[in-house]
C-alpha cells in the first residue's frame, strides 16, 4: 500500500545527491517533495507539517559523515522520526491469563475477520486457548461468519441468538470461557456505519462490565483521514487501548497508518495485510518505516518463514540441492511451502531495494500454472523426469489446462537449474558464482527458474 509513498520520497531525496552540506537552502525544496509526498498518501495535514519540522530541526548544520552521502543521512533522519511518528518500541498485549479482548469500531472495517486472525495468533504463537465470541446480535450474518472461522481455526467459540443484551452476553462469556478452560476471551462488538449514541452507550456498558484488559479499535487504512475521526471518537468513548489497522494490502494511500499514533496516541498493536486469517502481523513501527522508505523488512520475513516452513523438511531439501538430488516432486514441495509465506509482492516487498519491483498477476498466474502441471504428474514422472515423453507431456497439458509448450518450458528450466546444481558441486562452482553475480548487478536480472520468475 505504501508503494506511491516510497516511489514519491525516494525521488524527493535523489535530489539531494552530491550536496556537501545539509543546509536550510538545499533541504527546502526536498522537504517540500516530502510533505507533498505525505500529504498525497492522506496524512492528517497537521502531523506531516510537524513531521517535516522536525526532520529540518534535525537536518540543518548536520555535517556529512565520511563515506555517508547526505541522502542516506536524511533517510536516517526521516527514518528516526518515522519510527517516532508511528510509535517506538512494540506493543505488545498482556501476558496474562485469562486475557480478556474487546474489538470495537465501525461495519465494515473488519472487526469479525481480525477477531479470527488474533484467535490464530494467539493459539499458534502464544499458546492460548481463545474463544470467539459473537457480540454482533443484529447481524445474524456475523454471527454465523464468526462461528465457521471458529470451526475453521480450531478455537472456541460463544454466543446466544436470542439474546440482544450484549453487556449481559460479556458476562456469560467469562463464565462460560471458565468451564470449557478458555484462556483468552475475544469479543466481537457490532458496528454501524458512522458512529452513534446507540453504539456509544452499548459498548460502554460492555467494557464496564466484561472489563477487558484491552479495547482494540479496528480501522480501515482505506478510510485515509477519516479513519483518523473515527479512532478520536472511540477513544474518547472507551479508552481505546491499541489499533489494528486493517486492509493494508490494498490500493489506498495508507496515510491513515502515519496518523493514528499521533493523533490518538494509540499505539497501532497489529495489522491485517490479506485475506487469510494468517495475513496477521504485530505492528513493528520501525520495520513499517524500514519498509515505507525502501529498505525491506528481512527480519519479518524471517519470522514468517520460521513460522511455515518445517526445520527438518528445509534441512533435507537443502542436503538433496548439494548433492544435486533436487527432482520435481521436491520442486513442487518448495513451491507450496513459498505460497504460506504470502504472495511473491509481499515476499518480494520485504527485500532491502526490492520495494520498487513490480510483481503482478502475470508472475503470480505464472506460478500458479507451474503448480497445476506439476500436480497434474504422476509420483513416477515427478521423481523421474526423464522418462519425460511426448505422451506424457500432452496428458500433463491437458491436465493442468495450459499447453504442450508450457510444460516443454518447465522441463527445460528444470534441467538447466539440475546442471548449475551439479556444476556448483564441481569446481567450476566458483566461476558459476561469479557469472551469477555479475548478471544479478547487471541490470537487475536473475536467470529464469523454473515457474517463470525472472526478476
Amino acid at each position: 500500500m505504501f508503494e506511491n509513498l516510497t516511489e514519491k520520497l525516494s525521488g524527493a531525496l535523489r535530489n539531494l545527491r552530491g550536496v556537501g552540506r545539509l543546509s536550510e537552502e538545499n533541504m527546502a525544496e526536498a522537504l517540500k517533495e516530502v510533505r507533498n509526498a505525505l500529504l498525497s498518501a492522506d496524512v492528517h495535514f497537521k502531523v506531516a507539517r510537524e513531521f517535516i519540522e522536525r526532520v529540518k530541526t534535525e537536518c540543518e548544520g548536520r555535517e556529512v559523515l565520511k563515506d555517508v552521502s547526505p541522502s542516506q543521512q536524511v533517510i536516517k533522519i526521516i527514518h528516526e522520526e518515522m519510527v517516532a511518528l508511528l510509535g517506538e518500541g512494540s506493543s505488545e498485549l498482556p501476558s496474562k491469563r485469562p486475557l480478556r479482548i474487546m474489538l470495537v469500531g465501525l461495519h465494515g472495517s473488519g472487526k469479525t475477520t481480525s477477531a479470527a486472525k488474533l484467535a490464530r495468533l494467539l493459539k499458534t504463537r502464544k499458546n492460548y486457548r481463545p474463544l470467539l465470541v459473537a457480540g454482533d446480535v443484529y447481524r445474524p450474518a456475523a454471527i454465523d461468519q464468526l462461528e465457521q472461522l471458529a470451526k475453521q481455526e480450531d478455537v472456541g467459540f460463544f454466543s446466544d441468538r436470542e439474546s440482544k443484551d450484549v453487556p449481559g452476553l460479556g458476562e456469560r462469556a467469562i463464565q462460560f470461557a471458565k468451564e470449557h478452560e478458555n484462556d483468552a476471551i475475544i469479543f466481537d462488538t457490532a458496528g454501524r456505519l458512522q458512529i452513534d449514541d446507540d453504539l456509544i452507550e452499548e459498548i460502554k456498558e460492555l467494557r464496564k462490565r466484561f472489563q477487558p484488559d484491552e479495547v482494540l479499535l479496528v480501522a480501515d487504512a482505506a478510510l485515509g483521514q477519516e479513519a483518523v475521526n473515527v479512532a478520536r471518537h472511540f477513544n474518547e468513548a472507551v479508552d481505546v487501548t491499541g489499533i489494528v489497522m486493517t486492509k493494508l494490502d490494498g490500493d489506498a494511500r495508507g496515510g491513515a497508518a502515519l496518523s493514528m499514533k499521533s493523533v490518538t496516541g494509540c499505539p497501532i498493536k497489529f495489522a491485517g495485510t490479506g485475506e487469510k486469517t494468517s495475513d496477521f502481523e504485530v505492528f513493528h513501527p520501525d520495520r513499517m518505516a524500514s519498509r515505507i522508505l525502501g529498505m525491506g523488512d528481512v527480519v519479518s520475513l524471517v519470522e514468517r518463514a520460521q513460522e511455515t516452513i518445517d526445520q527438518d523438511e528445509a534441512e533435507r531439501m537443502a542436503e538433496k540441492m548439494r548433492k544435486a538430488d533436487f527432482n520435481l516432486e521436491d520442486f513442487l514441495s518448495q513451491l507450496q511451502a513459498m505460497k504460506k509465506l504470502g504472495s511473491m509482492e509481499s515476499i518480494v516487498g520485504m527485500l532491502p531495494g526490492m520495494s520498487g519491483v513490480k510483481i503482478g498477476d502475470k508472475e503470480e498466474n505464472q506460478l500458479a500454472r507451474t503448480e497445476a502441471i506439476l500436480q497434474s504428474m504422476t509420483k513416477q514422472e515427478l521423481r523421474n523426469p526423464q522418462i519425460m515423453n511426448g505422451s506424457r507431456r500432452l496428458r500433463i497439458a491437458n491436465g493442468s489446462g495450459t499447453r504442450v509448450s508450457d510444460v516443454n518450458q518447465l522441463m527445460k528450466q528444470f534441467g538447466q537449474m539440475r546442471k548449475m546444481m551439479r556444476a556448483m558441486r564441481g569446481g567450476k562452482g566458483k566461476k558459476m558464482l561469479r557469472a551469477l553475480q555479475g548478471r544479478m548487478g547487471g541490470g537487475g536480472k536473475m536467470p529464469n527458474f523454473p515457474g517463470g520468475l525472472n526478476f
